[in-house]
């Protein structure tokens, strides 16, 4: 069948992931992980005013390895990249200590230019050099803060791109990309059961102002800036849906 042609070929593949530390693409790792042989995972000092994430991303790695062996087997290297050369050029809530607000265009002042552009760029020349060919990310269309490096077009759009600058297939998964927030709980705990819900509840981080303090029943934040805002809403509607 075209669904068994199709996983048998992502077997032949070797995947690289944007590994940040967040929900979202640790979600995404163990999507991976399930489905492809070999597995590595790149990540970005960027200036993020949430660095506490690329500690949250080493927890993550190291219980992957330890509660769930078969994947163990499959995840190689881990990669950082230092960007730090974004946050410089980047006057955003992100990379500055300002607020969180919404800019005349319509983005929140989160939004960094070029970051997934960058990201993905880098990644590529990364997974290059070690044959692999697929990138996977955790960036959504359906909840999201409307940051257009997020858009599916434009990582399709990048994908060609890519591809042709190395003249080699670069293919990009994004298995988030049509999910709310509650079905992204809901992804994990088909993948990984209770035990990979409650690793990335309480490992992970989303806070975009780094608080990493006091752990709610969703995770840790601060409970009121829009990443924590969605991270909430998607939790409880998942909590809601599965006592139903």
């Amino acid at each position: 069948s075209r669904a068994e042609s199709s996983m048998g070929d992502a077997m032949e593949r070797k995947a690289l992931v944007l590994l940040s530390g967040g929900q979202d693409s640790a979600t995404c790792l163990a999507w991976a992980l399930e489905r492809y042989p070999h597995v590595e995972t790149v990540g970005f000092h960027y200036g993020q005013r949430h660095a506490v994430e690329l500690e949250c991303r080493k927890v993550v790695l190291h219980r992957l390895r330890e509660e769930f062996p078969a994947w163990g087997e499959r995840l190689g290297g881990d990669h950082m990249l230092d960007l730090s050369l974004l946050g410089q050029i980047s006057d955003t809530a992100l990379t500055q200590d300002q607020e969180i607000s919404f800019k005349a265009s319509g983005l929140p002042s989160t939004f960094v230019p070029g970051r997934n552009l960058l990201f993905f760029t880098f990644a590529s020349a990364i997974a290059y050099r070690r044959g692999l060919t697929t990138l996977v990310g955790g960036m959504c269309e359906t909840d999201y803060s409307g940051y257009p490096d997020c858009r599916d077009n434009t990582l399709k759009a990048l994908q060609v791109a890519m591809s042709l600058g190395l003249d080699a297939s670069m293919v990009v998964e994004t298995p988030l990309m049509w999910l709310t927030k509650e079905q992204t709980w809901h992804l994990a705990e088909q993948l990984g059961g209770q035990g990979l819900v409650e690793l990335i509840r309480t490992e992970t981080h989303t806070c975009y102002l780094g608080d990493h303090t006091q752990l709610h029943s969703w995770g840790y934040g601060c409970g009121h800036c829009p990443a924590c805002e969605l991270r909430r809403t998607g939790y409880e509607a998942f909590t809601q849906s599965e006592s139903a």
